[in-house]
């Protein structure tokens, strides 16, 4: 298995560079991807952030906007098996709901690959599949909604349910009004329907993973209701977690009674997965492209640093290998300096 520092190597071989002479990034990363799909014989999506490689880029979430990026990918595949390899720090609830509704209409059967980690609304996205596949580095995380306050020192995240903890606590500090001169600057930032939107994102994350589970993972179990119910009131537990950030392991999976599948027990897709993963991985550290939507027939949707979205056919005729519009800048492989200039919007 070609480790990240392996790729990198790979990419300064004359047979992958491109004929201006960067580095083929695409030709690279497409090549494992296609070996991916063959040994498989499964069609296959990647969805990968970039949170992992670059210095928290502000358009990694998931949005609305994805969906293009999946009906580009789904596009000429005939295959009514899915495998969708996920990267990616969460977003929208909503978006990853619309998302799933289209994947289920698409195909019969998914199964959700989580090469490092899928958190927040990415672990939605993989409980609306059939079975997770995990190695025992990757990790979900928790469900419980976040949301961005602004406040007069800046925007701050907060979970939902720790925000309707604060404002329980805040009304009976406020019974003594000494207490009111430190409590007025965090309730001035609660606006008008704040409170009601906490409880009812909370209801509404449980309520999609929970229907979710019981018309996928769990259709074939007596016991689904139950299960579901279970497994999305703990996904969403910010009492438990204590924090948005927390992993989620495989084992945590097992317990719950969903259908997680141990990455190790089949080394040869062990390999395939992570050698696909560390192509992406190049790719975001080295290019402005910070989300990349891709099949394996090199279709691909993608989103660069400067919100730039660019949507690469197929190579005619379809197949592994292809280039399509280079993601790279031109040259040898940027340096970190200059990596950080792209960040910045100096380059």
């Amino acid at each position: 298995m070609p480790a990240w520092a392996d790729i990198l190597k790979e990419l300064t071989r004359p047979e992958n560079a491109l004929p201006n002479g960067s580095p083929g990034f695409d030709k690279v990363r497409r090549r494992y991807l296609a070996a991916l799909a063959q040994k498989t014989g499964r069609a296959t999506i990647v969805y990968s952030a970039a949170f992992l490689d670059k210095d928290a880029p502000s358009n990694v979430a998931i949005t609305l906007g994805d969906i293009q990026g999946f009906m580009n990918a789904a596009a000429g595949l005939h295959d009514r098996r899915l495998d969708l390899l996920i990267t990616s720090p969460g977003g929208s609830a909503e978006a990853t709901e619309s998302i799933v509704v289209y994947l289920r209409a698409r195909f019969d059967h998914i199964r959700a690959i989580i090469p490092v980690a899928a958190m927040s609304a990415a672990t939605m996205l993989a409980l609306g599949c059939d079975e997770i596949v995990m190695g025992a580095h990757s990790q979900l995380g928790p469900i419980d909604p976040q949301f961005v306050i602004n406040t007069p020192d800046g925007p701050r995240a907060a979970p939902a349910q720790a925000i309707l903890d604060q404002f329980r606590q805040a009304k009976r500090e406020c019974r003594n009004p000494q207490n009111l001169p430190a409590w007025m600057p965090i309730l001035r930032a609660y606006l008008p329907g704040l409170l009601a939107m906490c409880r009812d994102q909370r209801k509404v994350a449980r309520r999609m993973v929970r229907q979710w589970l019981e018309q996928y993972m769990l259709r074939d179990d007596p016991e689904r209701a139950r299960k579901a119910e279970d497994a999305a009131r703990w996904f969403a537990n910010y009492a438990y977690f204590g924090s948005h950030g927390r992993r989620v392991s495989l084992d945590d999976v097992r317990r719950l009674g969903l259908r997680g599948v141990a990455l190790e027990d089949d080394q040869d897709l062990q390999d395939a997965v992570l050698s696909v993963h560390h192509c992406y991985s190049v790719t975001h550290a080295n290019t402005p492209a910070v989300k990349i939507i891709e099949n394996h027939l090199g279709r691909a949707y993608v989103k660069m640093e400067r919100e730039v979205v660019v949507a690469v056919p197929a190579p005619s005729p379809p197949g592994p290998g292809g280039t399509g519009q280079p993601l790279q800048p031109t040259g040898a492989l940027p340096t970190r300096a200059a990596r950080r200039r792209v960040q910045r919007g100096q380059q």
